[in-house]
């Protein structure tokens, strides 16, 4: 194995390897109508390697070729879809898809969605816009910065599980201009801020230092970059140009360095700190704006969750949490006297601790999420990192990486009440020369949440405005785990593994049972990692319901998968139910416990 370089792009998949946007759009709302509509009321079948799907209310009948079944339910498919009519099969079109799903949502809730269709075919866009993006070439990889970033710009389709993982608002010029998947790079803008109109908040001395350094300002002044698109959404707001007419405000103008787009196209990074910006243009499923609360939140967490991050980082040395231990933003006085919130959270400014505070010596970065994509767009694909291994090489791979994956992400659960977000977007998988896993790194505080019982003393220190949003209650926030680390993570990477050598499949999940049982014999298996063990249904996040009701992320709901990672099933004959054991954990407790 050895780690893309500069020759990392001889072994991707060529354009003409990868779906059109046609076929990716529609096979991404088939994987949706299978996990949250018709999978849960048992209308489907595997039928000559095909996948056959009912859409119970409006009747129609859809098939799919199948290029592998899953345990999970999350089938690889090719080729096109296709609908049952009387006189046989005609393929269906994924502007065709849409309005049967359209139609199918409209019967199963009794709610109308004008926004739906156009949505999609937003998202159509941005995957044709991403598919036609001229792509960097093979010597943009020649060093583990460049290829980090490669990774987080790899991602051309999204969240295969999500109706609408490219639709954004906003001019598509701009989106050339300012997209991950474009290889976007570019400076920041600058203004300088009188002293008296910043607000911002640090969790020690220092933490906005990589903000101040960024350009030199005129003495009362402090500096406040600005995401370049961000400042041309808001540059026409009275108060803002009245101010900048007042020389409270100065126009410094770009920087002089550039910043890279990551995946959540927010969020920058210039090889020291990542920088988490607000943006008012919505993309899947939110408008990407940091609100007051989670401007103040970041800091918070970073703060008060310093001892329990740098336990579990001692306890597991092979994990960090890249924290957030400042903000800044911009205080001019509404009407009321109090800050403007729109410009106060549009101009709201995250730092995020750069790599090197976290990063082991040598390993390279790579976002989870172009480590298990679907295809290998990017230098950081599974395929690239095995490069050419065969099964006990994935199997090996992938027991090493559970290993440093699970443990922290359970710990912070049961041990210090902490519910991580571990999903494929919030995890950089940091490898070594040869391409093996050493390290995870955690990232985003905003999906971080506190369960009540372990911090009430904390919460109760905070403003309600920002601690309601920290909390979830202990059901909500393993609910949030399970599917994060399980659903969304590893079984997706499991997937791109049994992808490279489909016979591992079944050993691939006895893995992820055994790493689950090795933690838990060791903590007392948890009531809850118990059920898990014997193979609860696992929950996973209704995308498509979310989006259709319209519904925050927060308050989105679940539905219940079966799960690959109880017991083997067997049939027993009689004589044998009085000598058969159950795992240990899930035995009667013991005296000793």
């Amino acid at each position: 194995m050895s780690l893309p370089t500069g020759t990392a792009r001889a072994h991707l998949s060529s354009p003409a390897d990868l779906p059109g946007a046609d076929q990716a759009v529609a096979h991404t709302l088939l994987n949706c109508l299978l996990r949250e509509v018709s999978g849960p009321e048992h209308q489907t079948a595997v039928v000559d390697r095909h996948l056959l799907l009912r859409l119970p209310r409006r009747g129609v009948l859809l098939r799919v070729a199948l290029r592998r079944t899953s345990l999970l339910g999350s089938h690889r498919f090719r080729g096109p879809v296709s609908e049952r009519h009387e006189d046989g099969w005609k393929e269906v079109d994924w502007l065709r898809l849409a309005e049967h799903t359209h139609a199918e949502l409209s019967l199963r809730t009794g709610v109308a969605n004008d926004e739906f269709l156009a949505q999609v075919r937003s998202s159509h866009e941005g995957v044709s816009a991403a598919l036609a993006a001229p792509r960097p070439p093979s010597a943009a990889t020649s060093s583990a910065l460049a290829t980090y970033l490669a990774s987080e710009q790899s991602l051309l389709f999204g969240h295969r599980f999500h109706p609408t993982p490219k639709a954004r608002t906003g001019d598509p010029a701009a989106w050339s201009s300012y997209a991950p998947e474009a290889a976007a790079s570019f400076p920041l803008r600058m203004l300088a801020v009188r002293d008296h109109l910043i607000a911002e908040e640090s969790a020690g001395a220092g933490a906005t230092d990589p903000l101040d350094r960024l350009h030199p300002v005129p003495q009362g002044y402090r500096l406040l970059p600005v995401h370049p698109w961000q400042y041309e959404l808001l540059r026409e707001h009275p108060a803002l140009r009245e101010r900048l007419g007042r020389g409270d405000l100065l126009d410094l103008g770009p920087g002089s360095e550039p910043f890279t787009a990551t995946a959540s196209v927010r969020t920058l990074y210039n090889g020291d700190t990542f920088l988490k910006f607000s943006l008012n243009i919505r993309i899947t499923n939110c408008l990407r704006k940091n609100s007051s609360y989670e401007l103040s939140g970041a800091v918070a967490l970073t703060r008060v969750l310093a001892p329990a991050l740098d336990g579990l980082a001692t306890r597991f040395p092979g994990s960090a949490m890249l924290r957030e231990p400042a903000y800044r933003s911009l205080a001019l006085p509404g009407p009321d006297g109090r800050p403007d919130l729109g410009l106060l959270e549009g101009f709201g400014v995250i730092v995020r601790e750069g790599l090197a505070e976290r990063l082991l010596p040598g390993a390279t970065p790579l976002l989870a999420g172009a480590v298990a994509d679907e295809f290998p767009t990017g230098p950081g694909h599974i395929s690239r990192l095995l490069d050419g291994g065969g099964p006990q090489a994935a199997l090996g791979w992938w027991a090493a990486y559970l290993r440093l994956l699970l443990p922290p992400v359970l710990a912070a659960y049961f041990d210090h009440g902490l519910v991580l977000e571990p999903h494929l977007q919030n995890v950089l998988v940091c490898v070594d020369a040869d391409g093996l896993p050493v390290q995870v790194l955690f990232r985003d505080l905003e999906g971080t949440k506190l369960l009540p019982e372990f911090h009430a003393g904390t919460l109760a220190s905070l403003p309600p405005e920002v601690a309601g949003p920290l909390t979830y209650d202990a059901q909500r926030g393993w609910d949030r785990v399970v599917y994060c680390l399980l659903v969304n993570h590893v079984s997706e990477l499991l997937a791109a593994l049994a992808d490279l050598h489909p016979e591992t499949e079944t050993a691939l999940w006895a893995q992820v049972r055994t790493t689950l049982r090795e933690y838990a014999d060791e903590h007392g298996c948890p009531p809850r990692l118990s059920a898990l063990l014997a193979g609860v249904p696992l929950p996973a996040k209704a995308n498509l319901l979310t989006r259709w009701g319209r519904r925050a992320d927060r308050e989105a709901p679940y539905v219940r998968l079966p799960s690959p990672l109880g017991p083997v099933r067997q049939t027993l004959a009689p004589e044998q139910l009085s000598t058969t054991t159950r795992p240990d954990c899930l035995a009667a407790p013991r005296s000793d416990r």
